[in-house]
Formats: C-alpha cells, structure tokens, sequence
C-alpha cells in the first residue's frame, strides 16, 4: 500500500466531527489539544494543495562513475514564470510513491515551506531502493587528495546532484537548500562536503556524526533492540534497484523484554534470525572497538574549510532516543572548524524528528506548552531557508547563534554559545545515606560506598512499558519503578529553596569496585515532582505526578573502555576504579520545591545488551558462561568522590 491513500485517508479520519467520533469511541489518551486539531486538518489540507500547486518530474541523475540515482522533483506550477530555490533531500527509506501521478502527502521540512514555494527533490541514495550502485552504511568520506576523478561519497554525489538540477532540472534561482532528519540529517551533513557554490543553506537534523556514539553506540554500549529491529529489515540486501523494502521483524510476542533474554548471548541473533543475511551486522561483530572501521565513520574531523557561503543550522531533540549526540556534535564540530561560518544550533524538547512529526507538546507523561514544533517550523526554519536561498542575504539582524528550549520551565531561550558562555560549572556529589549535595564528602570510617549484586540474568529494564523496540517514550518516563530496585542505587538533594537550571554537557566521574572483571555504569539524572503536584487532565487518569520521578537525562558507559575506546580493558576484581564518562547535553529548570536526583545502576535492559561481567575480548561472541553475576560498588568518600559535573544557568 502506498503512503499516500494511507496518509489521506487518516486525515479525512482525523477531521470528522470530533463530537461524533467521541459518541462511537472509548476515549484514548493524551486528549488532543487545539495545536493537535489543527495538524489533523492541515495534514488533509496539505495533500489537496501538492496536486493543486505541484507537478511531479522522476529523473535518473548520472554520477561521475556512471551509477545513476532515482529523483523525483516536485515543482510549483508556475516554476517557469517564477524562480524558485531547489530543496534537496537524499534518503535511504525511499522517495516513494514511484510513478506518474502518485504524489507525496506533505513536501518539505513543514507545511509552512510547502506553501511558501521551493522546488523540492528527493533523491535515493546509491544502493537503496531506484536507485542503482552500491550501498554503504554512513559510508565513509573520501580523502579529496588522494580522490580519483570516478571516486564517489556521499560528498561528491550531493555535488553530481546539484550540478545536474542546476542544468537540467526545472527553472530555478539558482540557489540550492538541503535538508534531512536521522540518515537523511547524516546526508546532509555529508553534502556540507559537497563544498557545491550554489548549496546555500543546509539543515542537518537529527544527523549521524559518528557510529560509535550515535544510534546504536553509547560510550561503547550496545543499543541492542534499536540495531536489532532496525537492520533487520533495512540491513537485508537489495540485488537491484526495487521501488518496495523489506517488512518489519516479527517477535512473536509483544515483550521485549523476554524475547530479548530468551535470545541470550548476542551471537545468537545472526544464528537465530539473521542467519548471515545482514552484512552490517557482521560488520558490528568484526569490530567491537573503536577501530579504523569505525574511525572512518567520524564525520566530526571532516567538517573543515566548509564553503563560506553556505549557512548551516543543526537541528535536535532533547528528547531524541536516538541522535541526541549527532546533533550536539555536527553543531560542535562546524564551530570549531570553520570560523566566521554563519553556523546556528537548535535544540528543542522533541523525540526523534519530533519538530517535523507532531506538535511536540507532549513526551510520553511531560508536557512543554503550546506547540513547540509549530514554532520552530514558523519562527526559526522557514525564516532560515527563506533568507538563504529567497532573499539570497544574510537577515538584517543575524539569527541566533543557539535557540535552545529550557524545560522545567518550557520556554525558549537564545545564546551566543552554546553551552552558553554565561553559564557556571558546578560540581554534584554522591553522598552517605543517598545525599546528593554541593559539598565534597567529609572523612568517613565507614560508610564510604554502596553496593548491589548485578544479575545479566535479571537484569533492570529500562522501562515499565510492555514493549519490543526502543520507546521514544522513555526519556522522560517515571523512574518510581527502578528506584524501588535493590539493584539500583538512588541520591537524591532536599527540596530545592529555588529554581535550580542546568545548561550544556554532564561529565560524570565513579569511583567503583566489582567483585567481576567488567561491567556496565548508567547514571540518570531525574527531577522529582513534589508529592502534591496535581495530574495534568490530558494524561490517562491512571498517571499520577505527584512524586513523579521524570528522567531529563541518562547515558550508559561500557567499564572496559573508562581509558580507552579503541582499546579495552578488565577491571582488577576489588580494586577501586575511576570510570569518567559524558553524558550528552540538556537545559532543564528543577523548579524550586522539586528534587534532583542521580540513580546509578549497571543493567538497562533491552535497551542496552548485557555486558557479560566477566571480561571477553568481543561482548558480541560471548557464551552463556561469561555471563556472571557480582557485586558492584559506587565510593562517595572524601578519597573517592563519586561526582557529576554539571553547568548552572541563571535566570
């Protein structure tokens, strides 16, 4: 089934009478709210006006080794009369619906764009679906010294691309856009490598920056139900160019949590279900560290000596459970490499590709006001492509360097850095008796740690969703259930005397001991809802929020790579150990009379893979026998200061 009758016939769904509805239908939660109405009917609206004002054109564009790629434009009517800019989006998932008279159901980064007029081309990339050639994952970028003139990347054809629409393409203003959300946010950070003149503006969304971190890395942890699920489906191979995929896997129950167990060892994935099929996979076993493979795949260091003219603006979610550091670190890694680039980052409260999928007002249980997604789409990306590629100018007054949305408060907030300049380091200790305060632990005789057995055979799960894949859902998911575990250790400050705001990265430092050779460190940073908070009405009535412990921030650490990730090593069974790691930015108020607390803990499962805690040169080729239970320790004395440094924001 194509999306678009698909898309179509939800919309005309969504727009009936909401009265009618509601006397034929239990009532299903959140409850929309006015912003959620008018998306419902500005999604119909949207795909009566594509075949009202565009006209569809399917190309075979040749790259410079003779591969030709599938692109469909979409073109304004009246393109011959007026001059548009080109927007280009190359995608790995498909361009589809293929054929004549088959139309998209939106164009564009939003509606608002949509209207505004561009000449939007969507573009398989090489290997996946029309498109012909070979596919590689997040293939890496070429040397341009050493790059033969048939040599090709994902820069060169973003730069084949371009030259072809400029020339044979419809009538245009000769400027050219690009922009995309997860792969396609890693294309277009990857086109930035093009170096094309005529690429005015780019917005990488969501992007990939380096594989080892983002997706299915985190400080060398293995996010196993993301990987799993998603390759096996887009990792099976495509002999030649199909305009279908591959169906979503099946597990046969809807409990992850014990499909996953039951799976066991890692290993038993390919034996059990991908049975050889999925290249890339055998690519994750082959390479467990952060060696050449993944190195190549660092597109941080690559983001140099970019075209002067080109206005970049990277584009995240606070909430996104998937490439929260890809964004944080393209922005990064631009600012330090090319001064004087108009360079802008925006970071907002929304799950994966939230600002472009929804109103972004609500996040699992945690609510962020009116339609923070309708804002950004109006207010900061059309204005961005507009002036680029429209007016051909920079705006009389500059955009922000960094638009960042503070929750806690949910407000919108601009700086001229980010992490913002203003903001002062602090540091958070662990405390006796689950303290967390400001003060570094005073000399104690006894008392100097904590400690729980970790079990791989039981391990902690991540949430209390009955679930098979990673839940966008549990960023901000009530952490009651864990913090009642004997196997989770919880500190937490007294009720804040006011509102307390954190800004920018969280480097965490434990001091820890384990009875094993290896282990996992998950450190969650939660704010604590007073007792008496009142239920927000839109939520199911079962939620309650007083004492709710709302998870802001978390990331895992693999111990065997605390001092290096390309090469790993044991832990010394008893002896005390610093393991530093970073966790990934936020900007968050804990508003006064709420609590901050840190929950540590050394299993997260599905989420991410059991380490086995007994030390194997591959996690991925583990045996059941490696998986061993012990018994860990967290120090918080004055010798051994477990810690989170962390940035404070003022009002």
């Amino acid at each position: 089934m194509h999306v678009f009758p698909l898309r179509l016939a939800l919309a005309l769904a969504l727009a009936a009478s909401s009265a009618a509805v509601a006397q034929q239908q239990p009532v299903t939660y959140p409850l929309p709210s006015a912003a959620d109405q008018a998306l419902r009917t500005q999604l119909l609206e949207d795909t009566l006006y594509i075949r009202q004002h565009y006209t569809k054109t399917e190309y075979q564009i040749p790259m410079r080794d003779g591969v030709k790629l599938y692109t469909v434009v979409y073109a304004p009517y009246d393109a011959d009369k007026v001059r548009y800019p080109i927007l280009l989006n190359r995608t790995p998932y498909s361009v589809g619906p293929y054929g004549p008279g088959k139309y998209k159901y939106t164009l564009g980064p939003s509606s608002t764009m949509m209207r505004e007029g561009y000449i939007f081309a969507y573009q398989d990339v090489r290997g996946r679906y029309m498109s012909e050639g070979e596919f590689v994952d997040v293939r890496p970028a070429l040397d341009e010294r050493q790059r033969r003139k048939t040599d090709t990347d994902e820069g060169t054809d973003t730069f084949d691309t371009i030259e072809w629409l400029l020339k044979n393409g419809p009538r245009h203003n000769g400027r050219v856009g690009q922009w995309g959300i997860s792969y396609p946010g890693f294309y277009t950070a990857t086109g930035l490598l093009s170096r094309h003149p005529a690429l005015r503006a780019a917005s990488p969304q969501a992007p990939i920056a380096d594989w080892f971190w983002d997706d299915f890395h985190h400080n060398g942890a293995f996010f196993l139900p993301h990987a799993f699920n998603f390759y096996a489906s887009f990792g099976l191979p495509r002999p030649k160019p199909t305009p279908t995929g591959y169906p979503a896997f099946k597990h046969g129950t809807p409990d992850g949590y014990d499909f996953f167990l039951k799976m066991g060892p890692l290993k038993n994935a390919d034996a059990r279900y991908y049975q050889g099929q999925v290249a890339f996979w055998k690519d994750l076993v082959a390479h467990p560290n952060y060696d050449e493979f993944w190195q190549a795949r660092n597109l941080r260091p690559r983001l140099k000596s970019l075209h002067k003219n080109t206005a970049v603006l990277t584009v995240g979610g606070f909430n996104d459970a998937e490439d929260l550091f890809g964004a944080l670190k393209i922005y990064e890694s631009i600012e330090q490499q090319n001064p004087g680039l108009r360079n802008s980052l925006v970071m907002g409260p929304w799950v994966h590709g939230g600002w472009a999928r929804g109103t972004g007002e609500l996040v699992g249980n945690v609510e962020y006001g009116t339609s923070p997604s309708l804002y950004y789409q109006q207010e900061i990306e059309a204005p961005f492509f507009r002036t680029h590629l429209k007016e051909g100018k920079p705006a009389a007054t500059p955009a922000p360097e960094a638009t960042i949305f503070e929750s806690g408060t949910n407000r919108w907030r601009t700086f001229t850095a980010w992490p913002p300049a203003e903001s002062v380091p602090r540091t958070l200790y662990l405390q006796p008796a689950g303290g967390l305060s400001w003060d570094q632990p005073a000399a104690a005789p006894s008392g100097e740690f904590d400690q729980y057995l970790s079990d791989p055979a039981k391990p902690v799960p991540y949430t209390e969703a009955t679930t098979t894949g990673m839940t966008k859902e549990y960023m901000t998911d009530d952490q009651r259930f864990a913090s009642r575990r004997p196997d989770v250790l919880v500190y937490q400050t007294e009720p804040l005397a006011e509102d307390l705001t954190l800004a920018g990265p969280i480097e965490a430092l434990l001091h820890v001991a384990t009875t094993g050779t290896d282990a996992d460190w998950v450190v969650k940073v939660i704010d604590v809802y007073p007792d008496d908070t009142p239920d927000n009405l839109r939520l199911n009535p079962s939620v309650k929020l007083g004492g709710y412990q709302q998870m802001v921030r978390s990331e895992v650490m693999r111990g065997r790579f605390r001092n290096s990730f390309e090469k790993p090593e044991p832990f010394v069974p008893g002896q005390v150990t610093a393991v530093p790691f970073s966790v990934p930015d936020l900007c968050h108020t804990f508003r006064k009379g709420h609590r901050l607390m840190v929950q540590v803990q050394s299993t997260w499962f599905p989420l991410v893979d059991r380490n086995p805690q007994t030390f194997v040169p591959n996690i991925f080729e583990a045996d059941e026998k490696d998986f061993q239970a012990a018994t860990h320790r967290v120090y918080h004395s004055s010798q051994y200061p477990s810690q989170l440094k962390v940035r404070i924001l003022g009002q």
